[in-house]
C-alpha cells in the first residue's frame, strides 16, 4: 500500500485489487491493512452462492449481479476457484466465463480455494472486509462447491443460495445432510431441461419434512440463468431476506457467529505459526521420526511442544 489512506485506495479497482492481493499474502502488513479498514465495514450484504459442480453457479451469479447492478446496486463478486495443482493460483474458469461484465462496474476478483474446506480461501474472509469498506452494497461470493464443504460458505454469507440443476445423476444434490439447513433461497438452474419441475417439488417436500427452520422459509425458485428467466425472482428474495434479517434483528447474531468463526481461526493460525517457529526442522524430523516408527504417539509430542 502507498502512503495515502487505506480507505482512499480503494476508490478504483486497481487499488482494490491491490488490497486482495495483499491479504492474500499474509503477514504484518495485511494486519495493518485490515486493522485501517474494519471501523469502515458492516454496511455489505453478503451472499453466498454454492451448489454441486454442473448446476450453472457462474452464469446464475453473472445474471445476479446484471440484475443488481440494473437495479443502481453496486455489486462485487468473489469467485473461489479450484488452486492449480502446479501454482497453487486460482485456475479463473469463472473470471473468463464473466468476461461480459467488464466495463459495467462490478468488481470481479477470482481467489484459488487453496485446498480449504468447501472451496473457501482463507483470504476471503479479509477480501469480504475490503469490499465492504470499498462501499459495495452487495457481495457475491461463489464457491466451488466440492462435496459436503459446500455449508462452509454459511459461516461467511448473510444469505445462501443452494443452487441445484436437474439431471445431475442424483436426485437432489441439496437433500444432503446440511445443505437444506444453511439454504436461505433454494434455486434449480436450467429449468428448462426435463425433470426440472420434480426436483423443485422434492425441495418443497423436504422443506416440509424439516420442523428445525425459523419463521423464514426458504422459497424455491426456477431459473434459466442463460437466458435471465427467473433471475429477478431471485434478486427480489434477495432482497426480502435482507429485510427479513433486519425486521427480526437477526444480522447482529450472523455477525457475531460469524466473527466468533473468525477468530478462532485466526487464533488457531496464529499459534500455529508462533509454535512451529520455535521448533527447528530437525527437531521436526526427529519428532515425525518416532511417530513414524510408533516410538510416540502423535498426542504425546503435540503435549511436548505445548510444554515446551
Amino acid at each position: 500500500m502507498n502512503s495515502q489512506s487505506p480507505i482512499s485506495n480503494l476508490q478504483s479497482p486497481l487499488g482494490i485489487a491491490r488490497a486482495i492481493t495483499q491479504v492474500e499474502r499474509g503477514g504484518e502488513n495485511t494486519r495493518q491493512l485490515i486493522r485501517a479498514l474494519f471501523p469502515f465495514t458492516g454496511r455489505a450484504h453478503i451472499v453466498g452462492v454454492t451448489g454441486a459442480p454442473g448446476t450453472g453457479k457462474s452464469t446464475l451469479v453473472n445474471a445476479l449481479a446484471k440484475e443488481l447492478h440494473a437495479r443502481a446496486k453496486r455489486v462485487a463478486i468473489i469467485a473461489v476457484d479450484p488452486s492449480s495443482p502446479f501454482s497453487g493460483g486460482a485456475i479463473l474458469g469463472d473470471r473468463f466465463r464473466m468476461q461480459d461484465l467488464a466495463g459495467t462496474g462490478i468488481f470481479i476478483r477470482s481467489m484459488a480455494s487453496r485446498g480449504q474446506l468447501g472451496g473457501l480461501a482463507a483470504a476471503v474472509a479479509d477480501a469480504l472486509l475490503i469490499l465492504d469498506a470499498a462501499n459495495f452494497e452487495l457481495i457475491l461470493v461463489e464457491t466451488v462447491g466440492a462435496g459436503q464443504g459446500e455449508v462452509e460458505i454459511a459461516r461467511h454469507a448473510h444469505t445462501t443460495l443452494v443452487v441445484e440443476a436437474p439431471g445431475l445423476g442424483d436426485d437432489i444434490q441439496a437433500i444432503k445432510a446440511g445443505i437444506l439447513e444453511i439454504a436461505d433461497i433454494l434455486v434449480v438452474n436450467k429449468a428448462d431441461r426435463e425433470g426440472a419441475n420434480a426436483a423443485a417439488a422434492a425441495l418443497e417436500m423436504n422443506l416440509n419434512l424439516n420442523p428445525n427452520k425459523a419463521a423464514w422459509r426458504p422459497p424455491v425458485l426456477k431459473t434459466i440463468a442463460l437466458t435471465f428467466e427467473g433471475v429477478n425472482k431471485v434478486v427480489d428474495a434477495i432482497m426480502k431476506h435482507a429485510a427479513y434479517l433486519d425486521e427480526k434483528q437477526l444480522r447482529v447474531p450472523r455477525e457475531r457467529a460469524r466473527f466468533d468463526r473468525e477468530l478462532r481461526g485466526l487464533l488457531e493460525r496464529e499459534l500455529l505459526e508462533r509454535t512451529l517457529r520455535r521448533v527447528t526442522p530437525a527437531r521436526w524430523d526427529e519428532w515425525l521420526r518416532q511417530i513414524t516408527q510408533r516410538q510416540r504417539d502423535p498426542y504425546s509430542v503435540a503435549q511436548e511442544i505445548l510444554d515446551s
